[in-house]
């Protein structure tokens, strides 16, 4: 079963780390992906951009109203995720709290909605 791993963190804590402090997180994440990887449970990871190069669409009385940054305004933001296809919840979450995101913000694990898809025909 799929799940999406999602790291929420203060945004502006990477700037404040030392040199050496963003080294070992390079490090920690490296290690991490790598160890999905290799038990065969990683299938997709991205590190998101800062929330001023968000944008948010929603529809007003059917027309898009277009706004600069993030949906919510919190004290922590979604900096990435980790997509994962693991047996059931307890290894999604093992996974989760082995995550270098755990330690400085939150992890939320969420499972993937699965239905069957067909692609359009030319596609």
């Amino acid at each position: 079963m799929q799940y999406l791993l999602m790291i929420y963190s203060e945004e502006n804590g990477w700037a404040q780390m030392s040199d050496s402090e963003r080294q070992q997180g390079v490090a920690a994440y490296q290690a991490y992906t790598e160890s999905l990887g290799k038990a065969g449970a990683l299938v997709g990871a991205n590190r998101l951009q800062h929330t001023n190069a968000a944008t948010t669409v929603r529809l007003v009385d059917g027309k898009p109203q277009v706004l600069d940054g993030p949906y919510s305004d919190s004290k922590e933001q979604l900096a990435g995720y980790y997509l994962i296809d693991v047996p059931n919840l307890d290894a999604a979450l093992a996974w989760a709290s082995r995550c270098p995101g755990a330690a400085h913000g939150i992890m939320e694990v969420r499972p993937v909605w699965t239905a069957p898809y067909e692609a359009p025909s030319g596609a």
